[in-house]
């Protein structure tokens, strides 16, 4: 396999995926990271190697600037690459398990932290990174930055674990308000949210049935006409202010845990963790246009779409 980097300056509608090359047989997590640059159509364009990482690379977004920015939380790596296909320098965010990122309406870097407490309830084939100095993996808390990469605040929000106990905040969006951040604990049962503004917890979107085994919390993003889309591992939901379910969609087969809005509003582009698969779909059929694979199980673990700077 070609080990050069060959990302491409970001054009309108270029999609790109978290997919490490996990090519160690000790650690199933673990390996070579790697971004693949893909077309609209899910044609693939390049490909970048992260060479610094050493776990998944996930959480993949856009920020207004058009700059992509990606995570390996157990390496506690921030990655930012610009929109002309090249790294950016290192900023000195704390060293946390950050996995996701939200950016406010003036400017605010909301980095989530995908990790909590300091043990598993299942067995698990990695290790998982403690944070320097504390037996802890963290807290699964939101840090606030500005947009010069100054701490801002620390929001203590509330998490689920997921079925490993371990989980925080591993997919997060800000609300159409601007100031609400809805996130889940995945293969957890609430959708929660928090207000940054006043740095409290707030209701719950949803709660699932603690005893339903299959019924698990993935990706959240919002669509135009503000419903909340939720990834439930083998479909689609589109969820009210109540939290009621005003629409489902199909996705074939489960493992569906990834997801992200694309610009026309009228699609979501969707990955599955287990087989590598990442789907445009149609919001309003549930049609699938384009498909593509990353080529490595268990390894996709963020999308984004460029939608132009």
């Amino acid at each position: 396999m070609n080990s050069e980097s060959t990302l491409q300056p970001f054009g309108p509608g270029d999609i790109f995926a978290g997919a490490t090359l996990l090519n160690d047989p000790d650690d199933d997590h673990a390996g070579r990271g790697r971004i693949i640059q893909y077309d609209a159509g899910l044609n693939e364009k390049g490909v970048l190697w992260i060479d610094d990482s050493t776990h998944l690379v996930g959480g993949l977004n856009i920020d207004p600037d058009g700059v992509l920015w990606a995570f390996d939380s157990n390496a506690h790596l921030v990655i930012r690459v610009g929109p002309d296909g090249q790294r950016l320098p290192h900023m000195d965010f704390a060293e946390r398990s950050f996995s996701n990122v939200n950016f406010g309406p003036a400017g605010q870097i909301y980095l989530s932290e995908h990790m909590v407490g300091s043990e598993s309830r299942l067995p698990l084939q990695t290790v998982l990174a403690r944070m320097p100095g504390s037996d802890r993996f963290g807290d699964g808390h939101v840090f606030e930055y500005t947009q010069q990469g100054e701490f801002v605040a620390e929001h203590a929000t509330e998490t689920h674990g997921g079925m490993g106990g371990f989980l925080g905040v591993t997919h997060s969006t800000l609300a159409p308000d601007g100031k609400t951040l809805v996130y889940v604990s995945e293969t957890g049962k609430r959708i929660m949210r928090f207000d940054l503004e006043a740095s409290r917890q707030l209701p719950d979107v949803l709660n699932l049935p603690e005893e339903e085994r299959g019924a698990m919390c993935f990706a959240v993003s919002y669509v135009p006409d503000g419903a909340l889309l939720h990834m439930r591992g083998s479909a689609v939901e589109f969820l009210n202010d109540q939290g009621e379910q005003d629409k489902e969609l199909p996705m074939p087969g489960f493992g569906w845990a990834s997801m992200c809005l694309s610009a026309d509003g009228e699609h979501l582009l969707g990955g599955n963790f287990f087989t590598g698969q990442i789907v445009r779909m149609s919001l309003e059929s549930g049609e699938i246009s384009a498909s593509a694979n990353v080529g490595v199980e268990r390894s996709l673990a963020g999308i984004a779409e460029f939608g132009g700077a």
